[in-house]
Formats: structure tokens, C-alpha cells, sequence
């Protein structure tokens, strides 16, 4: 039996093998080993065979603007899983109920449709989902009989190399939807103003039946009988068919549907489209700004009607920046006034233009002068008349104000005292710290100068965005987002601690408090809520600026002409600070500031009380005291010594002698302020006279002498060269203050007597050669100052 079992099993497997020999079979098999090659051999992506167009979308996903597809279509692949399922299903049952299992061509409908077709009855298609796509894909005409054997081919052809799904897609993504729209995505946004994911079901009923005849069905934007009759047919097949899916959509499936058109597509925020689209790679079909059109809008807003109410000065355009400092994610660009007026050449991008920022840099020049130990905001600084080698700033208004704390020459914008500051700068002073932030396009330091500090440089608005950005971050260096794939890269940067620390958090801290304290012009008084922020006019009147923090944001406003020219109403705190304000009260109205975020102080950070008038430690003598911040092991802190007691005789003003004038009669106390004579003869200039030293009764020293207090030289500055130009040579101003009670002043130029002057006296001299030079100043007690002065030849 088992023998036989054998035998059986041999007759079998050869019965087997002879089955396989045969023809038919053998074609067979090849065949399906074929189409298995076809379908995994590596092939192209049917959603690369069409180009798309680009979706620039807001933060919250609405459309910002839909670029025209390289072949002047609307198109916008998305992935099956992205199109809402109603209206996959709706196409389905529409146009190929058997779409899943027939091998691209559908037989019996090719028979039943040639038949009507022949007969004279009511036409009905018989072409498949792939074969409408084969013949939208390789633009084939099936009006006669070889086209439509081509399009046969080519739905076999897909079958065989691409999946159900895939084709499916393929088709959704290319199926007419009137004029030159194709694809549910681009219909869904322009008819619909929405993802083809978030169709509702009298949305998803019109798509479907649109693309069998696009040209009646979308006339008068889909109000007519050929659409709607459409429509209650699909409706019907889906209740007979899906009755229990239909049962919910039952109250809105036919409500009739204001569809839109193309002349409704959005264009928004043009300069902030225009600049990504010109970034985005080939193939991308999607760009997600972070813009919040609120924002973007209410921007927009204030600036068009700032425009029109200032257009009688010459005020025609303006640019501004808003950007969430938390997130470094830019929330509102405005390029020019008006994107479609050629007359301002509204279709350039203000924020990428390289100008003058004026003085705009000026918080930077302090920030950086209080991480070295420079000053802190009480520090006293001078407001004369000073040169810097051959550079001698003058202030705006032309006009010398005296001694002024730091934060008082940052928030009124005084030129001498910044550039005093600037010029004791090192490692990194104002142009290695531009350097550090990546601002593009600096020439050499030399050719700058200390003019960079007054906006002798060039920066654009996004690089000033990210400048004030500082503040609010700790000094921490972090590039702007206008994408949510760079927020999420530049996120991942900040997790791993991979950002420059260019400023501490201290210095930061303290520069913001600073600009805090900048009164309103409207009002005359800080801002409350705080608005920490900064003017800037360029040289020549050609552009205005205000740059600040409010609340969680960096706001950058800039008023100009793109030509460049000049106008005497540019000037930042009468042009751009007005409109910089009015935009933040904007925002605010509208619930659109959610405030300051909360904010660790530094432990290194401490209050300290200080004399007003010197910003020193207050000694017994100092009338007036006030608080101010201290970066412990930074803040340069010394004893006040600028208030002398001295008795005098009060019916002639004399001071009065002896070991205890006190007990004299007629003993007066009084306080007098040591000022150094240039400082007094600022004073003097301004209306606001001190007092003076009394007049010396006594034999011997003089009561009221700054003992020991030896003259300054303010000019030149430690640390600077100049530049001797052979055929022109230029006069050096020399200048020292004398203490009080000083008369005279000697300038000596290594051991060779320059001049004899008065206390605050400048006097001019030519170095007779380029070499190094030690530059003393004698007062008329024998108490001196030096400085080193480097003289090069100009090449």
C-alpha cells in the first residue's frame, strides 16, 4: 500500500510538472512574475510626474496665497490620508464603484458605454479612475477609437507598476475642477476657502460630481440646475448604498453652497510670501509661516492710515517687524505702505534693505560697557564738547547738556557720551559685537570708526529685530524663525544649548530696565504697560527708526524712501515713534499682547544706592540719593567726593579760617559741588550756574581746593591713533579739566611745551611726524595727567 501510496504521489508531482509545461500556464506565471516586478522595480512617484503649486499658510493654517503650478494650473498634491474620507467615498461611488478590484479597466462598462453610444441612448462613460487619470497624465485624446485603445494601455500600465491607493491619490490630486483649477485640494481652498480635510458633506457632494463636466457644473459658482441635479444624485446612490453613513449628514447634505472663485484667493502679506516662495525648494507644495494674520492685519492697519495722515510732511512709506522674542518666530512683516504702488516701489522688501540705523545701536554700546565693568545706569557721564583724533561728534539738537547719568545719555540719545562710552570698548567693543550677531556686509573697522556708533553702518530691519531680541532673551543669540520647520529647528538648538551668549543676562537685564524708562512723547512719561524702546535718524534725514520690546515682542518701524533721498520730517522720534507707539496700543486693544513673560532676576544682579549727582557711593555730604542696579563683580562703584562742606561768614560770603570756624560768629555752613571747569562752564552756558567756591580769606591753602584732585584730559581718548595726512595735515584738539581753583593749564608734548591755556580750554596741534607721543597736561599746582598718543602716516 505504501508502495502504491508512491506511485500515487510520483504520478502526482509529475502530473504537477507537466501542468506547469504547459503553455497557458507558463504564460500565466510569467506574466505574474512580470507585473510583481513592475510593481516593486523602483519607479517614479506619480506626484512627481505634475508640478504643483505652493500653499503659503498662516500659523493657525489659513491661506496666505496659491501659487500657479509650473504648467499655469492650480494644483496642490496632498497624500490621500490629508482628503477627508466623505469625499473620497463620494468619488467612489460617483465615478467607479468597483474601483478596487478591477485591474484598471472596467469591461462591462466599456461594452455598456460603446453600446449607448452606438444605439443613440443616453451617453454614459464607461472609463475607469485610472483610466481618467491615464489620460490626464499622459494627455491623451480618447475621442476616437486608437486613442481610447492608448488609454486602455496606459490604465493596464499603471495597474501594474503603481498600488490602489497611490492611483487613487494620483487622480484626486489631477481630476478638472474648472478653468484651471485640478485636484480637491486647490478646489477645496479656492471654492471653499479649506483643506480638503476638513470637508463637510454638501462640500464633499460638489467636489465629486464636478470633475465628470467642470464647465456647467462650476458656471455662476456652482448656482445652477446641472450641479444640483448632480448632487441629489449622489446624495441618493449614498443613501441607498451607505444608509447609516448618510443618516447623520441627512439635514445638510443638499444645502446649497456659496462657493467662491479664483478672483477670491487670498494675497497676504505679500512681502513675506514673496521672500519664502523665492527660499522654498522645488517639489515642496507647502509652506507653513508662523505669521498671525491678526497681527499681520492690524500692522498693515495703522500703518496705511499713519500714511495717509502724515502724507502732507512727505511721508509716503514705511516698513515695520513684529516678532515673538520668546520664540523668535516673526508674526507680522510689513515690506512697504503698499505692495501694488509703484510709486514708493511698493514691491520692494523694506526689512531686507540694508540702512542707516542712526542711533539705534546705542543700547548696545551700553549693554556692552556695563558687562566690562564700565558703568553702571547712574554712572556720570560728560555731555562737551569732545574729539576723538580727528572725529569730533556733535549731538542732534547741537546743543551740550553737562554731566548726565548713563541712563540718561541712553534714553535722550546724547552722542558725546556714547561715543565716549564706545571708544573705551575692548574685546569685543561695538564692531566685534556686530561681528558676533552675524550682521552681514560690514566693511573694515577702520573705515567705520567711532562713526559706527551714530549709524555709520548699514543693517537691515531683521537684523535690528534680532539685536533687541537680545534683551528679552538673556543675551542670548538666536536667528529668526518665519517658518514652523526653522521654530522647530531653532528650538531644538536652544534645548541643546547650542546659542551664542553675546550679552549676560545681567547686562541685558539692565539695558532694557534702561530703555524702560524712554517717556512717550504723547504723554511725556513712561509707558505703562512698559515699552522698552530706541529712535534713530540717519544721516542726512534719509531714514527714521524705533526699535523696541513690549510685552513678549521686538517691534522694528522704519520710515524712508527706498531712493534713498532725504526729508527733514525723517527724524525717528517725531516720524517712527509715533507710529512705532501707535501700533503697540493697536495690538493691545485688541488682545493681542498677552504681556511680559515672567523673568528670573540674576542673583549677580543687586540694588544699591548711589549720590544722584556723581553716581558714586553716597558719602554724609550727598543731598540727594537714589537706587540703581549693580552687576556684582562687574559695576564699577566709587566713593562720591564731588560735595564739600565749607564755613563762611554770612554777611561776606569769605570762608573763615582757623582750626574751628565753626565757633566763629557769623559761622555758615554751606555745600558746594567740585565740578571741573569744563563742566562749570557748561553749566554756566546752560542758565544753571553753581555755586561757587568762596572767596579765600585765609592765609596759606585754600579751604575750597579739590586737594589732590589733578587735571583730566578729555581729548584725545586713551587708545587712539591718528592718522597724519602729509599734504593736509589736520589740527589734533588737545583738551583737560582743571579742578576747582585751578588757573592755569600746561600742555606738553613729550618734553616740549605745546601751549598754556585755561582750564577747559581746547588748544590745536599738528604733530610734527608720525611717531608715538606722550601727551602731558601741568595744572598751575604741579598735579598732571598723561596720555599715549600713536600718530601713523596715512598711506
Amino acid at each position: 500500500m505504501r508502495f502504491l501510496h508512491g506511485l500515487r504521489g510520483l504520478h502526482g508531482l509529475r502530473g504537477m510538472r507537466r501542468w506547469a509545461r504547459h503553455p497557458i500556464w507558463s504564460w500565466a506565471l510569467a506574466m505574474l512574475a512580470l507585473l510583481a516586478g513592475l510593481r516593486w522595480w523602483p519607479h517614479e512617484p506619480l506626484s512627481q510626474q505634475v508640478g504643483g503649486s505652493v500653499a503659503v499658510l498662516a500659523r493657525d493654517g489659513t491661506l496666505m496665497r496659491l501659487t500657479l503650478a509650473p504648467d499655469q494650473q492650480y494644483r496642490l498634491w496632498v497624500p490621500l490620508q490629508r482628503i477627508s474620507p466623505i469625499l473620497v467615498d463620494s468619488v467612489l461611488l460617483y465615478e467607479d464603484r468597483r474601483f478596487r478590484w478591477h485591474p484598471g479597466v472596467n469591461p462591462a462598462a466599456l461594452l455598456r458605454s460603446t453600446w449607448r453610444t452606438f444605439t443613440g441612448a443616453r451617453r454614459e462613460g464607461g472609463s475607469t479612475l485610472t483610466m481618467q487619470l491615464a489620460r490626464r497624465l499622459y494627455r491623451l485624446d480618447t475621442r476616437h477609437v486608437p486613442g481610447k485603445l492608448r488609454q486602455i494601455a496606459a490604465a493596464l500600465w499603471l495597474e501594474a507598476r503603481y498600488s490602489k491607493d497611490e492611483i487613487l491619490e494620483a487622480y484626486l490630486n489631477t481630476a478638472p475642477y474648472g478653468a484651471n483649477i485640478e485636484g480637491v485640494e486647490a478646489a477645496s481652498l479656492i471654492y471653499f476657502h479649506k483643506s480638503a480635510q476638513a470637508l463637510t458633506m454638501p462640500e464633499a457632494l460638489t467636489l465629486a460630481v464636478i470633475p465628470q463636466n467642470p464647465v456647467k457644473r462650476v458656471a455662476s459658482r456652482g448656482r445652477n440646475a446641472a450641479l444640483q441635479g448632480a448632487r441629489d444624485r449622489l446624495w441618493g446612490i449614498w443613501q441607498q448604498l451607505h444608509p447609516q453613513d448618510a443618516r447623520p449628514h441627512a439635514p445638510e447634505a443638499l444645502l446649497a453652497l456659496p462657493a467662491q472663485g479664483r478672483a477670491s484667493l487670498p494675497f497676504l502679506a505679500p512681502h513675506l510670501t514673496d521672500m519664502l516662495l523665492a527660499q522654498t525648494a522645488s517639489g515642496v507644495t507647502e509652506v507653513h509661516t508662523t505669521a498671525d494674520l491678526r497681527m499681520q492685519r492690524t500692522v498693515e492697519r495703522v500703518i496705511k492710515a499713519y500714511i495717509r495722515s502724515h502724507e502732507d510732511i512727505g511721508i509716503r512709506n514705511a516698513s515695520a517687524m513684529l516678532v515673538d522674542a520668546q520664540t523668535m518666530e516673526v508674526r507680522a512683516m510689513v515690506g512697504s505702505a503698499d505692495y501694488r504702488d509703484a510709486a514708493i516701489e511698493g514691491q520692494v522688501n523694506g526689512t531686507l534693505a540694508k540702512r542707516s540705523p542712526g542711533s539705534t545701536l546705542k543700547p548696545f554700546i551700553y549693554a556692552l560697557a556695563l558687562d566690562q565693568g564700565l558703568l553702571h545706569p547712574r554712572t556720570m557721564l560728560k555731555d562737551a564738547p569732545t574729539s576723538f583724533g580727528p572725529f569730533t561728534p556733535e549731538n542732534f539738537d547741537g546743543q551740550f547738556v553737562g554731566p548726565l547719568s548713563a541712563q540718561d545719555a541712553l534714553i535722550r540719545s546724547r552722542n558725546i557720551p556714547a561715543v565716549a562710552v564706545a571708544a573705551k570698548l575692548s574685546k569685543p567693543n561695538l564692531y566685534g559685537f556686530l561681528q558676533l550677531n552675524q550682521i552681514s556686509k560690514l566693511e573694515s573697522e577702520s573705515h567705520y570708526g567711532l562713526a559706527l556708533v551714530l549709524g555709520g553702518g548699514e543693517v537691515t530691519m531683521e537684523e535690528l529685530a534680532r539685536l533687541y531680541a537680545l534683551l528679552p532673551n538673556d543675551g542670548l543669540m538666536r536667528p529668526l524663525a518665519y517658518t514652523t520647520e526653522q521654530a522647530a529647528e531653532h528650538d531644538a538648538a536652544l534645548r541643546k544649548q547650542e546659542l551664542l551668549q553675546v550679552l549676560s543676562p545681567e547686562a541685558a537685564f539692565i539695558t532694557l530696565d534702561m530703555l524702560r524708562q524712554s517717556p512717550r512723547p504723547d504723554s511725556g512719561l513712561p509707558a505703562r504697560p512698559a515699552i522698552a524702546w530706541k529712535t534713530g535718524t540717519s544721516w542726512g534725514f534719509r531714514d527714521a527708526w524705533t526699535a523696541g520690546v513690549f510685552g513678549r515682542h521686538v517691534l522694528v518701524v522704519w520710515i524712508g524712501r527706498f531712493d534713498g533721498a532725504s526729508n527733514p520730517a525723517y527724524i525717528g522720534i517725531q516720524a517712527a515713534a509715533p507710529l512705532f507707539l501707535r501700533i503697540v496700543d493697536a495690538l493691545r486693544a485688541e488682545g493681542l499682547d498677552p504681556g511680559e513673560t515672567a523673568h528670573r532676576i540674576s542673583p549677580n544682579l543687586r540694588e544699591v544706592e548711589v549720590c544722584t549727582d556723581t553716581g558714586g557711593l553716597p558719602d554724609a555730604l550727598c543731598p540727594v540719593r537714589s537706587k540703581t542696579w549693580f552687576i556684582a563683580g562687574k559695576s564699577p562703584i566709587l566713593q562720591s567726593t564731588l560735595h564739600k562742606a565749607v564755613w563762611v561768614d554770612e554777611r561776606t560770603g569769605q570762608a573763615l579760617c582757623g582750626p574751628h570756624p565753626e565757633q566763629q560768629p557769623h559761622a555758615k555752613q554751606i555745600l558746594i559741588e567740585q565740578w571741573g571747569s569744563d563742566m562749570r562752564r557748561l553749566f554756566r552756558q546752560a542758565g544753571l550756574p553753581r555755586r561757587q567756591a568762596p572767596v579765600n580769606g585765609c592765609q596759606g591753602d585754600d579751604p575750597n581746593a579739590a586737594a589732590g584732585s589733578a587735571p583730566s584730559i578729555t581729548s584725545p581718548l586713551r587708545g587712539v591713533s591718528y592718522v597724519l595726512r602729509a599734504s593736509h595735515p589736520q589740527a589734533l584738539t588737545l583738551r583737560a579739566d582743571g579742578a576747582a581753583g585751578v588757573k592755569a593749564l600746561y600742555w606738553f608734548a613729550d618734553d616740549a611745551l605745546i601751549a598754556r591755556v585755561l582750564p577747559g580750554e581746547s588748544v590745536s596741534w599738528v604733530p610734527p611726524q608720525p611717531r608715538r607721543y606722550t601727551l602731558r597736561v601741568v595744572d598751575d599746582q604741579g598735579r598732571a595727567d598723561s596720555r599715549e598718543l600713536a600718530v601713523e602716516e596715512a598711506p
